[in-house]
């Protein structure tokens, strides 16, 4: 005999039974709202494009790239090296490149814009953000007064005979792309930043570079893509928006950095800037990894290619092979770094032939 409880929970689930095929077209609907719901709730970064990472489908390559996605916002931040590498990682990853709301171009090398063509051959009019260079391969465009004029030489021996535009556009190497550059720190969405500045090494002297900053209930999260300029100049720039710095994730330019150096920056990032949380990658470095991760300790995320950076009070490292908290680079992470270091078109390969010289 069923007990009192048993029949209101058996006259309860009939109830609502005969609810919803009452209601099937509201129930469809329901569903879609939750998935949409879902995508909107979002909270995490995707390294899609690294030289270091789990045994999967993804293929290791130096370069980077990562996709974020946050506030309902899909981000693609880079492209990597190469065309052929990003396709095959992001179908792996099921990500779909066809569906961004925007991307961010951090700077000019090629392992970081290589990938370009085949993003366009997905998303040819997505708008896409990148520095503002004088002669930037992402276009420019400088007023005509820039050079000096001579009214006494004929027409012909003048630029444009004399009678040269106000504003000169450069054109660029991807001339039907949807690109906007940026040449100073801009809100380009409510709470998403992007960070502006200039490389003053002498490698990389006037490089402009691009940084990404989200305004998050737990702080400011940080992505960037070689961190040029140096990771503590953008991370205090960060802090003129935010001074609580979350999560920095990225490259942060140190591959070919001395011990005191390495000291110095991650000392600073815990102690001065008081960053709650690393996820370094691409041209961080190995000693640079070992450094942050003995400074961190469990604030320190890995971050290799397929992981994905669940963001929140509580950042939680998911790789390809499942959960990884807090580990730098094992062994076989390490052969393949050295490796890829090594052929990588970049700076960094000559500057670390030159330091071990």
């Amino acid at each position: 005999m069923e007990s009192r409880y048993q029949m209101k929970t058996r006259s309860w689930i009939v109830n609502l039974a005969a609810a919803l095929t009452l209601f099937p077209t509201g129930c469809a609907l329901t569903k879609a709202q939750s998935a949409a719901n879902s995508d909107s709730q979002k909270a995490q970064i995707t390294i899609v494009y690294d030289a270091f990472g789990k045994p999967s489908a993804m293929e290791k390559d130096w370069g980077f790239a990562a996709l974020i996605e946050y506030g309902g916002k899909r981000i693609l931040f880079d492209t990597g090296d190469n065309p052929d590498i990003l396709a095959r990682n992001v179908k792996a990853k099921n990500v779909d490149l066809s569906k961004l709301d925007f991307v961010v171009m951090s700077h000019r090398h090629g392992d970081h814009m290589g990938g370009m063509s085949y993003l366009l051959s997905v998303n040819p009019r997505v708008k896409i953000y990148a520095p503002k260079e004088n002669f930037g391969v992402y276009g420019s465009s400088l007023p005509s007064k820039f050079y000096r004029k001579d009214v006494s030489l004929p027409p012909e021996q003048r630029y444009y005979d004399g009678a040269p535009p106000e504003i000169m556009n450069f054109g660029s190497a991807w001339p039907n792309a949807n690109f906007e550059l940026i040449d100073k720190t801009t809100e380009v969405e409510p709470g998403i930043h992007l960070i502006a500045l200039v490389s003053d090494k002498p490698t990389t002297l006037e490089l402009k570079e691009l940084s990404l900053g989200i305004d998050t209930p737990d702080g400011m999260v940080i992505v960037v893509g070689c961190a040029h300029p140096g990771i503590d100049k953008i991370v205090d720039a960060a802090t003129a928006i935010n001074k609580h710095i979350h999560l920095i994730a990225g490259g942060f330019h140190l591959v070919v950095a001395k011990d005191p150096d390495i000291e110095k920056i991650a000392t600073a990032l815990r102690d001065t800037y008081r960053v709650d949380y690393v996820a370094p990658g691409h041209c961080t470095g190995e000693p640079t990894f070992a450094a942050l991760k003995k400074a961190f300790g469990e604030h320190y995320l890995y971050a290799g290619l397929g992981t994905t950076l669940a963001l929140g009070s509580t950042p939680q490292s998911m790789a390809e092979a499942g959960p990884r908290i807090a580990q730098a680079m094992d062994e076989d992470d390490l052969r393949g770094y050295r490796a890829l270091l090594a052929k990588s078109d970049d700076d960094e390969p000559a500057l670390l032939a030159r330091n071990e010289e």
